[in-house]
């Protein structure tokens, strides 16, 4: 079992959302984000002084799957969220030793 993490642009979620369930995946966890990379933020103007905005805001998902569909979860991801850009975010793929669902105690893959 891999947890893939994708952090993304707000305005790629509901693509990337709608193209993940396509391929088969079944659940999955958004979280508002905000970080920097290569981009290093932005400047704005408030009232004529200009400041950096260090910390741009992005979408984490995080999802969990078998082996099997590791592939192609990731290219899905990589094909919707991609804009060309500085920017679109970047994927994690972990292991995962242990999942266990709540309400019935289920362990390992059935628990997905």
């Amino acid at each position: 079992m891999k947890k893939i993490e994708a952090v993304v642009r707000h305005f790629k979620l509901e693509e990337v959302k709608d193209a993940l369930m396509e391929v088969g995946v079944q659940g999955m966890t958004v979280t508002e984000v905000r970080g920097f990379g290569r981009q290093k933020g932005q400047k704005e103007q408030y009232r004529g002084a200009e400041y950096t905005v260090d910390f741009l805001p992005k979408v984490k998902m995080e999802v969990v799957v078998a082996e099997d569909q590791v592939k192609t979860v990731v290219e899905t991801i990589v094909r919707t969220a991609r804009t060309g850009q500085i920017g679109d975010g970047k994927i994690f793929v972990t292991d995962l030793d242990e999942i266990v669902r709540i309400r019935t105690g289920e362990s390992g893959s059935e628990a997905i």
